[in-house]
């Protein structure tokens, strides 16, 4: 018997056009945040996202939140806070910010990016309340919802539709003002403060730590890491005004020991509660030790006060689980390509110290591409004594410096024979493996300078996962 064709689509088809109804609609959802106020150049004000939220129903308040701020180190603790928390039996929902190549990267749950149509259908369920919002501000000649501000609103509205036990946040930018902070933490974290982004949060150190310290809210514990001693006591000063309790590294948890281990490191760390031995991170780098001791103190802090101990194999697990993509990742082989993306002078210091500490390059060369706005002298002075040869270029950001510039400022501290201006990005990575290659020796490049670099390179070479 012979079956004649319908002329209905079949099961494959009707699949195969709901997926491109949902890349149609996805991409659609994502011009219309980009067409938001950008996140570099946020609106100090808490009252949009806090009047949106009320409309909601405050979803912020219906999970426990681990708060996240500091200048370097924030993503990968907080994406270590989140994966111990998850090994222990918690569905977690994750924020951090910002994104390598996909701004679904940045709300979490259980470990993985929001799909495509949950993110779909949080926008289309908090537009509404938004777009109220932005029509009286208009009316009032007040600034609208910015992108930041709409991604924090879907967050939170997706933790509480999910539903999650724990939201792990980091803010955007500084702590008091963030968008974030209309949720109140359980548990804050600060994570070492430096300058960066002076124009936005102060020009000293101190003038930024009371922007990061607004975060702290009453009876938080307060995790703390190494920190100068100014701003110690400052935060110090905020935790007593709320009543609150503080918990220090180098006084309440520290990472006791620390070796170098096949594709990371070997950890002992004192915690709040217990010492705990025989932990693998597959991360380099001895910031990353001292990010994921605080980690644990913040898991330790929520789940028991800081009183009781974690599961030693549970937190094996979630470590040896743990990864930070574009922080001093290998991205290719032969020759060997890392991304990292260190952005600021702290970041870079922290950076080259991990590279002397875990690699042993017969030559590394650097790719650098930095944003205008950085002081591109010092980050430059610092990865000096640990690049053989630069290769400077531009990376996708309209914020990035001309390579013609910046390769002027590296030619007065590299000199002319090791460094190579190369406009586009891809042409640079090749010239640098050219360059790392010469001699048949073992060499290695390094591309930094900002994430959108590290989001590039990574991108170029096939690594779009994050």
């Amino acid at each position: 018997m012979v079956h004649m064709a319908s002329g209905r689509p079949d099961a494959a088809q009707r699949e195969a056009a709901r997926n491109l109804e949902i890349r149609k609609r996805l991409r659609e959802v994502e011009d219309a945040i980009l067409a938001r106020t950008p996140e570099s150049s946020p609106e100090p004000s808490l009252e949009r996202v806090r009047r949106i939220m009320e409309l909601l129903g405050d979803p912020q308040r219906s999970f426990p939140v681990v708060h996240l701020t500091g200048t370097n180190g924030k993503t990968t603790t907080t994406r270590a806070i989140e994966r111990i928390l998850r090994e222990t039996g918690l569905a977690t929902g994750r924020f951090t910010s910002p994104h390598l190549h996909n701004v679904r990267e940045r709300i979490a749950l259980n470990g993985r990016q929001i799909d495509p149509e949950r993110f779909i259908a949080t926008y289309d369920d908090v537009l509404p309340y938004v777009e109220l919002i932005d029509n009286e501000a208009r009316a009032a000649g007040e600034p609208t919802t910015t992108y930041f501000e709409i991604l924090v609103v879907m967050a939170y509205a997706a933790f509480a539709d999910a539903p999650v036990d724990v939201a792990i946040v980091e803010v955007g930018l500084g702590g008091e003002w963030d968008a974030t902070n209309v949720a109140d933490g359980d548990v804050a974290v600060i994570t070492p403060v430096s300058l960066d982004h002076t124009r936005l949060l102060g020009s000293t150190v101190e003038e930024i730590t009371l922007e990061k310290r607004g975060i702290i809210k009453p009876g938080a514990i307060t995790v703390v890491g190494d920190q100068d001693p100014a701003v110690d006591e400052l935060i110090a000063e905020r935790v007593a005004e709320v009543g609150g309790a503080a918990k220090r590294e180098g006084v309440d948890f520290e990472v006791l020991e620390r070796d170098q281990a096949v594709g990371g490191q070997q950890l002992t760390v004192q915690g709040l509660a217990a010492v705990y031995r025989d932990l693998y991170l597959p991360l380099f780098g001895d910031h990353q030790a001292h990010n994921v001791a605080t980690a644990i103190a913040a898991a330790e802090a929520f789940l028991g006060g800081g009183e009781q101990a974690l599961d030693i194999d549970v937190l094996r697990t979630a470590l040896a689980d743990l990864d930070s993509p574009g922080r001093l990742e290998i991205v290719r082989r032969s020759p060997t390509v890392l991304v990292d993306a260190a952005h600021n002078a702290s970041g870079v210091r922290a950076l080259r110290d991990a590279l002397s500490d875990s690699f042993t390059f017969v030559r590394l060369v650097g790719v650098l591409a930095i944003f205008a706005d950085k002081n591109a002298d010092d980050m430059l002075s610092t990865l000096e004594p640990v690049l053989d040869h630069v290769v400077i270029t531009r990376n996708s950001s309209h914020r990035s410096m001309r390579a013609e510039e910046l390769g002027a400022i590296a030619v007065e501290i590299f000199g002319e024979d090791r460094v190579d201006v190369v406009p586009g990005m891809a042409d640079a990575i090749d010239r640098a493996a050219e360059l790392a290659d010469e001699g048949g020796v073992a060499g290695g490049v390094l591309a930094t300078g900002s994430i959108t670099t590290a989001a590039d390179v990574r991108a170029l070479l096939g690594v779009t996962e994050a």
